[in-house]
């Protein structure tokens, strides 16, 4: 066992056993999870194989009913389901291009996999921290088979457009003969920032990603979702891939459980996080962008190294049951360091006085603050 892994267990461990949580949820033990997917199975519920039937069929049906599409595939992960997106959109237009934003999650978390796998070449849309404006495809220098957004934009602070500059950016990647393709990983959460339903968002462009686990709850697991020619292309690619498992009925159950559960409470979460981030840019020091958040999740600073700020937080939930918030980072700025808040059920249960009574409880356990 490493030390890091040592470590995570650690921090989990102690987060179990909180009271009190404020961003994030408590993590589940395994029979915990297995307990949930029991209580939701049909007693005569069989097997998928090679992604075809049981719950597999039913989670592509659903989402393709939610997202106003022809169909979706489900894939193991979302970096794969995105890669043939991509290569659908190059060899549809014949273009090796895609307009991708320096933070989208292609360029930062996949290991360059579009270029490595899919002999792809990236064309930054925009430098700004946000996704790229109408006026900014338009004026690309060179032609783009797909024009790549991320809803919300997660390492600029789970930003979003408008919903007017959506379609204005949309209806610029088509004049320059672009197809469009949504990373909606967070996209169900962005239906209230956005003022439309995640089927209206979809329909703007030629495919759609969505994740299971990032909001919903679930073991793992995505869906690429768009018309019928996309998605017979997707089932393909995905078996070269070699996404096309025996069996992931497990995590088919825990997506379409976390349908159910938690997409009906995500529009609270996103209400709840504007109080939580009012609350926390009140904190000496602090700093909450954006403000108010678009989403559920926002970015949090304060002027302390990222060391102390975790110790105090893994200090606070083992001696005193409470959550502040974990994952702390330095940034290019010494002493100043930041995470993400996420705001689940569990911060529903704290109004302000309550956040900023914790906060203080957190702080008094950095170095040189008691």
């Amino acid at each position: 066992m490493t030390d890091a892994y040592a470590d995570r267990m650690r921090r989990l461990a102690a987060q179990r056993d909180c009271d009190t949580v404020l961003s994030g949820v408590r993590p589940a033990s395994v029979r915990e999870q297995l307990a949930a997917l029991g209580a939701a199975v049909p007693e005569d519920l069989l097997p998928d194989f090679y992604g075809e039937g049981g719950a597999v069929e039913e989670l592509e049906r659903r989402v393709a009913e939610l997202l106003g599409a022809e169909a979706a595939a489900f894939f193991p992960t979302g970096t794969m389901a995105q890669q043939v997106a991509m290569r659908h959109g190059a060899e549809l237009t014949g273009r090796d291009a895609v307009g991708l934003h320096p933070l989208s999650h292609p360029l930062l978390h996949e290991r360059d996999a579009y270029a490595v796998l899919g002999g792809l070449r990236a064309v930054r849309t925009t430098e700004a921290p946000r996704n790229p404006t109408a006026e900014e495809v338009a004026a690309l220098d060179e032609p783009i088979a797909t024009l790549f957004l991320e809803l919300p934009l997660r390492d600029a602070g789970f930003v979003l457009p408008t919903w007017d500059e959506l379609v204005a950016v949309v209806g610029a990647a088509r004049e320059r003969g672009a197809r469009v393709h949504l990373d909606g990983a967070r996209l169900w959460e962005s239906t209230v920032h956005l003022g439309h339903s995640a089927a209206e968002i979809a329909a703007l462009a030629d495919s759609t990603y969505v994740s299971f686990y990032k909001s919903l709850g679930g073991h793992s697991g995505a869906a690429l979702a768009g018309d019928a020619e996309l998605v017979r292309y997707a089932r393909a690619w995905r078996h070269r891939y070699g996404g096309t498992l025996f069996q992931q009925w497990p995590a088919a159950l825990a997506a379409l459980a976390g349908l159910e559960r938690e997409l009906p409470r995500l529009a609270g979460y996103v209400a709840h996080a504007k109080r939580v981030a009012e609350a926390l840019a009140g904190v000496p020091g602090a700093r909450v962008h954006p403000a108010p958040p678009h989403t559920h999740q926002f970015r949090l600073w304060l002027p302390y190294p990222a060391e102390d700020l975790n110790a105090a937080n893994l200090a606070l939930a083992e001696e005193e049951k409470a959550w502040f918030a974990g994952g702390w980072r330095d940034t290019e700025v010494p002493g100043l360091a930041l995470t993400e808040v996420t705001v689940a059920g569990p911060a529903l249960e704290l109004d302000a006085d309550q956040i900023l009574d914790l906060a203080d409880r957190f702080l008094r356990r950095l170095p040189g603050t008691s």
